[in-house]
């Protein structure tokens, strides 16, 4: 079914934020499915509804991701989860804001812990912790709240979305219902539809799906396996190991504020909307300014000069004055929206 009302301005910027976050930090490999179970028919809107309105829950989990958004290797900034291919994770929450995630690596684990009040971030490779603590309005730690990112993106389609409920499914042996959202007619979009896998019971996201052009997913995500219940609570506490390197950042509302600090205007809105705005600066903050020249293509147009890069979900296009573009569509509508 089509919804009737449009989103407000942003809506598929930030659900195409939302879709990379889950890409670079949950990891989720997707389940081995099996026959699709019988559940009791549910409408689109009644599947929508519900998702929207579930509450977190206490797990534990597997979970990796099947990346294949193409995005490119930026000179100067660390690539990790970036690349394409496959990673997994372990995940734990308690239902209440306490989270932890550990990301195995090569020459070690990197392990985020929430207790509530201060997250911390941990490498074993360099045994460095880092302690910052856990502002009212900062995000959750990569990987933490697969569930709100899920919900985000249904959230922000489904009024420029035909919707639709494509039968069932199984995600980590439980049963679940398969929401769709597509880009109503006009939508000039490269995203083809998104799917989650909704459980049956929670009605919890299982499962994310993301559909560009062409035959095989830009994105696949979700649980290997799973367990809903209360979890050990020495989870989501951590001590530094003795010998380990302790580094404090402030909290977000008390950092210098920078070029980054500057919030993108939105040009349009639904699956083609378009963020537009300046490039961070990295003035006086220590940190090397990343070489952008040799990314993309040159492209120009009314709007000036720059480059383009394209990628299986989407584009952008960096300004040679310091702007950029950006959002799931082509580089003409990235021009024409910096041109406005």
């Amino acid at each position: 079914m089509t919804s009737g009302s449009r989103l407000r301005r942003g809506g598929i910027a930030a659900a195409l934020a939302a879709t990379l976050a889950v890409a670079l930090a949950v990891g989720f490999v997707t389940a081995r499915a099996s026959a699709a179970p019988e559940l009791p028919p549910v409408t689109p809107e009644e599947l929508v509804a519900s998702v929207l309105d579930a509450e977190p829950v206490a797990l534990a989990g597997t979970v990796a991701v099947d990346n294949r958004l193409g995005l490119p290797a930026v000179p100067g900034v660390p690539g990790e989860g970036l690349t394409d291919g496959t990673s997994t994770a372990r995940v734990w929450s308690d239902g209440a804001g306490r989270g932890r995630l550990a990301l195995p690596r090569p020459d070690g684990e990197r392990t985020y812990v929430r207790d509530g009040t201060t997250v911390w971030a941990y490498d074993s490779a360099d045994r460095t912790a880092t302690r910052t603590p856990a502002g009212a309005d900062r995000r959750p730690e990569p990987g933490q709240d697969p569930q709100a990112a899920a919900q985000g993106i249904v959230g922000k389609l489904r009024g420029t979305s035909a919707v639709r409920v494509d039968g069932t499914t199984d995600v980590a042996g439980r049963p679940a219902y398969t929401l769709v959202l597509a880009p109503q007619p006009g939508e000039r979009t490269v995203l083809r539809e998104v799917r989650v896998a909704v459980d049956a019971e929670s009605r919890i996201p299982l499962e994310l799906t993301v559909r560009g052009t062409g035959p095989d997913p830009v994105l696949r995500a979700g649980f290997d396996d799973v367990t809903f219940g209360p979890q050990d609570p020495s989870l989501f506490t951590f001590t530094p190991p003795p010998g380990a390197t302790v580094e404090e950042k402030p909290a977000p509302e008390h950092r210098p504020r920078s070029g980054s600090a500057v919030k993108p205007r939105i040009v349009g809105d639904g699956w083609d909307a378009v963020a537009v705005g300046p490039l961070p600066r990295h003035a006086g903050d220590g940190v090397r300014k990343p070489d952008l020249s040799a990314l993309g293509t040159p492209v120009s147009g009314p709007w000036g000069s720059g480059r383009a890069i394209t990628t299986n979900a989407g584009s952008a296009i960096l300004t040679d004055d310091g702007r950029f573009a950006t959002g799931a569509v082509g580089t003409d509508v990235l021009g024409a929206a910096l041109a406005r």
